[in-house]
């Protein structure tokens, strides 16, 4: 009997990088920033220190060794990318993309690269774009980046927002196989009517840079919490159930859960309600806060690295982020 996988091409994950800058802010540090405490911080969050960029550390220069990082954890060469997907809402600026910069600075020559903004949910869409271009046959080796310099836009009077938020970046090289089951189900969904919950209004068409939006403090991370937090359990939990469901298996087949890191109370309300202990979650938010869409790259590279996560294993993904924007992947990593 032949396998399905001998004859059906998948994409999988052929290798994975990350960066963080060098500077951490503590709690204690923000104690002294903003009328807040580390027990306050840490009993609404969990986190407890986050990393902060460079002010002449853009995202691209943190896109750029995650990609080379997970270059070498594949063995591919930049010059054989056929496409290059960076996930941002910080982009270096808003033209050229930052993929372009990316792909100019590892010698990606013949890359095809584009942005792709669906803030914290913006590594598991452009991975998911990615693979249905792999699978169309129109390219065969993508290179998809999850990174935000969030420093840039927040709000650091604003104690209800500035205690999240950290920097860093985290890639995967996809590729296409017919020996791996790789990628097995997805789910993704949106809805726009609540985009005005978590946004930064200014900076776009709408609202441009000007003395007044700079006053007005327009270029920052404006959330309405509860709100947020209540549709981001339930949203994330329904398509982790879905993406399983797609892929025809159960709780019991998953090995590890890699969710968006937004907060911890988050996390634990998702582990009750799907069943899955926290002890198989990858967590890392104590450490670095909310990346946005490098948090999920971030703590899968992590648990390569340290070796919880083995070929084989099933992982679940699942994110939630302003626009509103979920998702859920399944994948055998």
């Amino acid at each position: 009997m032949i396998d399905d996988r001998e004859k059906t091409p998948r994409v999988m994950i052929a290798g994975t990088g990350a960066y963080l800058p060098e500077r951490i802010l503590t709690n204690a540090e923000l104690e002294t920033m903003v009328d807040t405490s580390d027990e306050w911080i840490v009993t609404r969050t969990g986190v407890r220190e986050r990393r902060i960029a460079r002010p002449d550390e853009a995202t691209s220069d943190m896109a750029i060794p995650a990609a080379k990082q997970a270059l070498e954890d594949a063995g591919v060469s930049a010059a054989d990318l056929d496409l290059i997907i960076v996930g941002t809402v910080t982009p270096d600026m808003i033209f050229p993309n930052t993929a372009c910069l990316v792909q100019s600075a590892i010698g990606a020559t013949k890359a095809l690269c584009f942005d792709l903004s669906a803030a914290c949910s913006g590594f598991l869409y452009s991975m998911e774009t990615a693979r249905g271009l792999l699978l169309s046959g129109l390219y065969e080796t993508a290179l998809v980046i999850g990174a935000d310099k969030m420093s840039a836009v927040t709000d650091w009077e604003d104690r209800g927002t500035c205690i999240l938020f950290g920097d860093g970046a985290g890639a995967v090289v996809l590729k296409k196989t017919f020996t791996h089951r790789g990628i097995m189900a997805t789910s993704f969904g949106a809805d726009g009517s609540l985009g005005d919950l978590l946004m930064i209004p200014g900076g776009g068409s709408r609202c441009p840079a000007s003395h007044e939006s700079v006053e007005q403090r327009q270029h920052v991370v404006k959330m309405a919490g509860n709100n947020v937090f209540k549709h981001a359990v339930r949203c994330m939990t329904e398509a982790g159930r879905e993406a399983l469901e797609k892929a025809g298996l159960t709780i019991a087949d998953v090995d590890w859960v890699i969710p968006h890191q937004a907060n911890m109370r988050i996390v634990q309300a998702i582990s009750d309600r799907v069943g899955i202990p926290m002890e198989r979650f990858i967590v890392n938010l104590d450490r670095l806060g909310n990346t946005t869409a490098a948090t999920v790259p971030l703590a899968l590279d992590e648990g390569v690295r340290d070796g919880r996560i083995k070929r084989g294993d099933v992982l679940l993904s699942i994110v939630f982020g302003g626009g509103f924007t979920w998702g859920a992947t399944v994948l055998e990593y």
